[in-house]
């Protein structure tokens, strides 16, 4: 167990991301930087890590990118199945209890590496509710009433700005808002995120990409 746990807080240092839930009146906000990592090297500029898994889920990760691309498909093609067998749509919170087995399960497994991810899952239940809830290396998922960052790396640096500008019963607008500001902040500090933003919103009329951003590389000649 001890093995464990040091191995999970050494993945937080690895996370290389900043990821983001915001709950509002109306709906959720998701949002994601685009850098991918590999240690101290930027892999990838161009990553989306906010991703919509079906017609009412959307899904963020940040650690390991193996682990959070299968915990993708696994959630997608459980859910899926769990829809055919019972001919309804899954709750939200179901579907966060299934993908906090998979990461339980994938920590509990004999393996010389454990599961490492954290993840968001926001989405619209059947009945037009929307609900956010975020899921730890180790298995535990937890509704968010008000902002999530999860174990990224940006964490720090969005939490403390949203702890100061969140307003409950903020609107969408406000959130998507509230959402570049904090995702901006932690671009300027945290060396595992940049180079561009993505935002979701999911509301009871469906879930909606509202801003993808990317951020170009410029120099200019130093005046002075």
């Amino acid at each position: 167990m001890d093995t464990i746990k040091e191995e999970l807080n050494k993945s937080v240092l690895k996370t290389g991301t900043t990821i983001l839930g915001i709950v509002c009146k109306d709906g959720v906000i998701m949002a994601a930087d685009r850098q991918g990592t590999i240690g101290n090297m930027v892999w990838q500029k161009n990553t989306e890590k906010v991703v919509k898994i079906n017609d009412y889920l959307v899904f963020a990760g940040c650690g390991v990118a193996s682990d959070i691309r299968r915990a993708e498909k696994l959630i997608a093609a459980e859910l899926k199945l769990k829809e055919l067998r019972s001919r309804s749509r899954p709750s939200v919170k179901q579907a966060a209890n299934l993908l906090a087995s998979i990461s339980y399960s994938g920590i509990r497994q004999p393996s010389m590496i454990p599961f490492q991810a954290g993840v968001l899952l926001a989405g619209v239940n059947g009945d037009g509710t929307t609900e956010l809830y975020s899921i730890e290396p180790a298995g535990s998922a937890m509704k968010v009433e008000d902002y999530d960052a999860n174990l990224g790396s940006g964490m720090p640096y969005v939490l403390g700005l949203l702890e100061r500008q969140y307003k409950k019963n903020m609107s969408i607008k406000e959130g998507i808002e509230l959402a570049k500001e904090a995702l901006k902040a932690s671009i300027q500090r945290d060396v595992g995120s940049g180079y561009g933003i993505d935002i979701f919103t999911i509301t009871k009329d469906g879930i909606k990409k509202e801003v993808e951003q990317t951020i170009e590389p410029e120099y200019r000649d130093r005046e002075g």
